[in-house]
């Protein structure tokens, strides 16, 4: 099995963590008649896969460092399938509610344990790119779950079918972990230095990897370490990385991203679309946006670094989300609607380009090997939590400040995100991870 094709079987998990994440956004449409929820029984549907993520994420990490990444990630797939078929045959509020946490266990496990395995196994020139291909394979499934929520609108129970669909890309990635190998990295922090060249050789398909196994040697040996404690989180030499994979975490979710994953086709009926069905083709537009901007970011992102695509992104976030609350100021007809959509849509293109795979791509870079999945885990976990705050809050927010509010309270977080950047976030283009450690220690 080749290298991309390695990488491919792996980013599913971006695949599943996408589609049920964006699924809900179409289903909720029909739930909230079937099973007579209230504004806040909708806020809960939504927040309990993020509060599962949450904990999912804060697992993952400690379980990977112990037991490895690829077991963990197998371990994902198969609670993705389990948790499809819980929601789609759920025929009770507490029935839906275990299946959506069940979902957000997985989403948390996959969301920080894929660009994490991308990151261990890829060659420091391409790494950029090959971590974001998680990012691509959550866009593509925030679009194909928003397509088949739109292709199933008009089915009866199309709902259950929209949520049960999840599982075959489970089905997928579980059978492709199967044989996959394991991460290099954690082999030879783990003291099985012979298992993590041999795998390195079938990574790169040439018999010398001499140079880079020279390389996890020096730093394995720098270290002495076999698991660091988690004590070491506070320590000096992580402090750095530290804010900075917290403070991208806080920021992502607070300049309001899944307000639009998890509520565009209730945005834009708010600004004027009457229609479900022609709400959530909107939305499926504005997954295209998503996909087609990600393929720019990973294109860009090894040649123009990490931190210039994140300058980009936020001040263009900024920028749409006040067009956007100026759009939800002047009213809501037709035409301002479709301002509204493209205002989305830009946003949404935005985030695609930087912020969106730049955060999960340097968490994955940032820490030590002794403490990188444990760090990552704090960092997703951080992510999640706002998440969580951000989706619970929403509804709430837009129904006391108006859309016009509650989009420029986004904007200017994100300007807040953009002096954070500038200010402490470091360029990781083309280093490996061993010489990322070695700069940021202490």
């Amino acid at each position: 099995m080749s290298f991309y094709l390695i990488a491919s079987v792996a980013a599913l998990g971006g695949l599943l963590f996408g589609y049920d994440t964006g699924v809900i956004s179409g289903a909720l449409i029909f739930i909230r008649d079937v099973m007579v929820l209230s504004t806040t029984m909708q806020g809960v549907v939504v927040a309990i896969a993020l509060a599962g993520a949450a904990i999912g994420a804060g697992l993952a990490g400690h379980l990977s460092d112990r037991a490895g990444r690829r077991g963990v990630i197998l371990g994902a797939g198969l609670l993705f399938i389990v948790a499809a078929v819980v929601s789609a045959v759920a025929q009770h509020v507490a029935v839906l509610l275990l299946g959506r946490f069940l979902v957000g266990l997985a989403i948390g496990i996959a969301s920080m344990l894929t660009p994490l395995y991308l990151a261990e196994i890829s060659p420091a020139r391409e790494r950029g790119a090959i971590v974001s291909l998680n990012q691509l394979c959550i866009t593509i499934g925030i679009l194909v779950s928003y397509l088949v929520g739109y292709a199933l609108a008009r089915a009866t129970g199309g709902w259950r079918w929209m949520l049960a669909l999840g599982a075959v890309p489970g089905i997928v990635l579980s059978i492709g972990m199967l044989v996959l190998p394991e991460s290099p990295r954690w082999l030879a922090g783990h003291g099985r230095v012979l298992d993590a060249e041999n795998v390195l050789r079938r990574l790169r398909g040439t018999t010398d990897v001499s140079q880079e196994l020279a390389t996890l040697r020096q730093d394995i040996a720098r270290e002495d370490r076999k698991l660091a404690s988690a004590r070491e989180l506070l320590s000096p030499r992580v402090r750095r990385p530290l804010i900075v994979g917290v403070g991208l975490a806080m920021f992502q979710q607070i300049t309001g991203i899944n307000t639009v994953i998890y509520f565009a086709p209730i945005i834009f009926q708010s600004a004027g679309l009457s229609s479900a069905a022609t709400s959530i083709l909107a939305t499926a537009g504005v997954g295209a946006v998503n996909v087609i901007m990600t393929v720019v970011s990973i294109w860009l992102i090894d040649r123009l670094g990490r931190r210039q695509l994140l300058f980009w992104s936020l001040g263009g976030m900024a920028a749409t989300l006040f067009v956007l609350s100026g759009a939800f100021l002047a009213g809501t007809s037709g035409a301002l609607a479709w301002i509204a959509v493209i205002s989305v849509a830009a946003y949404v293109g935005f985030f695609a380009i930087g912020l969106g795979p730049v955060f999960w791509l340097l968490i994955a870079e940032i820490f030590p090997l002794a403490l990188r999945g444990r760090a990552m885990s704090l960092a997703s976990v951080t992510n999640w939590g706002f998440n969580l705050i951000v989706a619970v809050t929403f509804l709430d927010l837009v129904g006391a400040l108006g859309g016009a509010g509650a989009f420029v309270i986004y904007g200017v977080l994100s300007l807040a995100a953009l002096a954070f950047v500038a200010a402490i976030v470091p360029e990781t283009k083309g280093r490996s991870l061993e010489q990322i450690e070695a700069a940021l220690d202490g």
